[in-house]
Formats: structure tokens, C-alpha cells, sequence
């Protein structure tokens, strides 16, 4: 008997509109709390959203207001200014 391929999950950047394998995304999550932040683990609690791993990505999820719409919440521009940062560090690790 064959084994049954696994399926892995896609999920669409609300950056570049991309579907992507879960695991190459970045999780934007709002906690219960209210407050914004990335998770690179993906395991963080609350209602997330996600981005590739770039910051154009984040600046045109921003510029469109499709993260805000997703998450559900408004974010502020230090928001989005501490996550391009936060990113920035990581893209260079």
C-alpha cells in the first residue's frame, strides 16, 4: 500500500497575495490583550495573520490596510514601525 501524501497547509501573504507553505510565512498576531506583534515561532495565542518573511511585503500589507482588516483592530504607525524594525533584525540573523 502507498502512503498517503501529507498535506501541508498554505496560507496567502496579505502582502504580494502569494499561498505559500505555512512554515515559510511570518505570523502578524493580535493577542487577546489587543496588542500587534510578529511571531516567528507561529505559536503565539490570538488571531493572526500572515506575511512573507521580507519588508516589502509588510509595508504593502500596511499600505493597504490589509492587515488592520484582518486582525480586526487599528494598528498605529509605531506599530509598524517596531515590526519593519523587529524584522529587519531578524532578516540580517
Amino acid at each position: 500500500m502507498e502512503k498517503k501524501a501529507k498535506k501541508i497547509p498554505l496560507r496567502q501573504c496579505l502582502g504580494c497575495n502569494g499561498h505559500f507553505p505555512k512554515k515559510e510565512l511570518l505570523r502578524v498576531v493580535r493577542d487577546p490583550a489587543g496588542a500587534v506583534s510578529l511571531d516567528f515561532t507561529g505559536k503565539k495565542s490570538g488571531r493572526g495573520a500572515y506575511i512573507c518573511k521580507s519588508s516589502a511585503c509588510l509595508v504593502k500589507a500596511e499600505k493597504t490596510g490589509r492587515l488592520a482588516r484582518n486582525l480586526e483592530c487599528e494598528i498605529p504607525a509605531e506599530v509598524y514601525t517596531a515590526m519593519r524594525e523587529e524584522l529587519a533584525a531578524h532578516e540580517a540573523d
